[in-house]
C-alpha cells in the first residue's frame, strides 16, 4: 500500500497550506469570540467567583477537540471533513489555552511562548523516542495519530502565543505581527 492509502494526514501541498491558513484563522476567531466576547475574558469578578472566559473556553473547545481526535483516530481512512474539523478544533482550543497561559496564569506572552515551545519540543521528543520518527508519512497508527494531534495542538497554541507576543510585547501591532509570520 502507498502513503495515500495508509496515511490519515493530507499531503503537504499548496492547497493544504491555503486551507490550513483559513482553518487557523477560523479557529483563532472562534476561540477569541467565545473566550473574550461571549464569556468576557478574565474579569475582575473572576477572582470573586466570576467566570474566567479563557479557562471556560479552553474546557469547551478542549472537550470538542478530544472528541474529534478520538473519532479521527478510530476512522479507518482519511476523511477530509473530519481532518479539517479537528484542525479547527485544535486551533480553537489552542487559542483559548494560549490566552489562558499568557493572560490568566500571569506569565505573560514571553513566559507563555516559552512554556508552549517547551511543550512542542517535549511532544516531538517523546514521539520520536516512542516511534522512531515524526514523519507525517508514518501517521497510520492510533499511537502515531495521538502524538500527531498532541503536537499539532501544542504548535497551534504556540502560534497564537507568539502572534500575540509579536503584536503586543514586540510592538509590531497585529498587522506587523501578521506580516512577520
Amino acid at each position: 500500500m502507498d502513503r495515500e492509502t495508509l496515511s490519515k494526514v493530507p499531503a503537504l501541498t499548496l492547497g493544504f497550506w491555503i486551507i490550513k491558513i483559513l482553518a487557523t484563522t477560523l479557529g483563532e476567531t472562534g476561540g477569541d469570540a467565545v473566550s473574550m466576547s461571549w464569556l468576557g475574558e478574565t474579569t475582575a469578578e473572576a477572582g470573586a467567583g466570576g467566570v474566567n472566559g479563557y479557562l471556560v473556553g479552553t474546557a469547551i473547545f478542549g472537550v470538542l477537540l478530544l472528541v474529534l481526535v478520538a473519532v479521527q483516530i478510530r476512522a479507518k481512512t482519511f476523511n477530509v471533513w473530519l481532518y479539517w474539523a479537528t484542525i479547527i478544533a485544535s486551533t480553537t482550543a489552542g487559542t483559548t489555552l494560549a490566552d489562558y497561559a499568557t493572560r490568566s496564569m500571569g506569565i505573560g506572552y514571553t513566559g507563555g511562548s516559552a512554556l508552549l515551545l517547551g511543550c512542542v519540543l517535549a511532544s516531538l521528543a517523546v514521539w520520536k523516542a516512542a516511534l522512531g520518527t515524526v514523519s507525517v508519512d508514518s501517521i497510520a497508527t492510533p499511537r502515531a495519530e495521538a502524538f500527531y494531534w498532541l503536537t499539532i495542538t501544542f504548535s497551534q497554541t504556540l502560534g497564537t502565543a507568539l502572534g500575540d507576543w509579536a503584536a503586543d510585547t514586540g510592538g509590531l501591532g497585529y498587522l506587523g505581527g501578521a506580516t512577520l509570520f
